[in-house]
C-alpha cells in the first residue's frame, strides 16, 4: 500500500499533471467569460439583425422545431457552437503568443555543428581549431604538411 501511495504521489505532483490542473481551472473560468460574452453581446447583436426575441423578451438565436412532440432547440446549439469557436480562437491566439515568447532570445540553429571532438583525446573543441588545445595534436592536414616541410 505504501508503494502504491508513493507512486500516486509522484504521479499527482509531476509538473505536467499540475499544469493540466491549472489549465482546466483557468479554462473553466474562461468558459464562463466566453459564455457571458456570447449571451450578453453576440446573441443580442444577432437578435437585432434577425429581429427575434422570445415571449419573455429574451434573445432567441435560431429557434425551435417540434417532431412528434419532441422540441428541438437549435438556437441553443448555435449559441454553443459560437461559444466554442470564440473559445478555440482565443486559446489559439494565447498558445501562439506563448510559443513566440518561448522562442524569444533563443538562437536559431543553422544545422551545422559549432564543435567537434579531437580524435586523439576525445575532448570537445571548436570546429575551426587547427590544433587541439588539450593534447596539442595537429588536426589540420595542411598545417601538418607545412610543419613537416619546415622540419626538413
Amino acid at each position: 500500500m505504501k508503494k502504491f501511495m508513493k507512486e500516486f504521489k509522484e504521479f499527482a505532483l509531476k509538473g505536467n499533471v499540475m499544469d493540466l490542473a491549472v489549465g482546466v481551472i483557468i479554462g473553466a473560468a474562461f468558459q464562463n467569460i466566453v459564455t457571458a460574452l456570447t449571451g450578453d453581446f453576440i446573441s443580442p447583436l444577432i437578435a437585432a439583425v434577425t429581429g427575434k426575441t422570445g415571449e419573455d423578451g429574451t434573445v432567441v438565436i435560431g429557434g425551435t422545431f417540434t417532431i412528434n412532440g419532441a422540441v428541438f432547440n437549435y438556437g441553443d446549439f448555435i449559441s454553443s457552437v459560437v461559444n466554442f469557436l470564440i473559445m478555440a480562437f482565443i486559446l489559439f491566439l494565447l498558445i501562439r503568443g506563448i510559443n513566440r515568447l518561448m522562442t524569444v532570445g533563443k538562437k536559431k540553429e543553422d544545422g551545422t555543428a559549432a564543435t567537434k571532438k579531437c580524435p586523439y583525446c576525445v575532448s570537445v573543441i571548436d570546429i575551426a581549431a587547427k590544433r587541439c588545445p588539450n593534447c596539442t595534436t595537429i588536426l589540420d592536414e595542411e598545417l601538418q604538411k607545412e610543419l613537416n616541410e619546415a622540419a626538413k
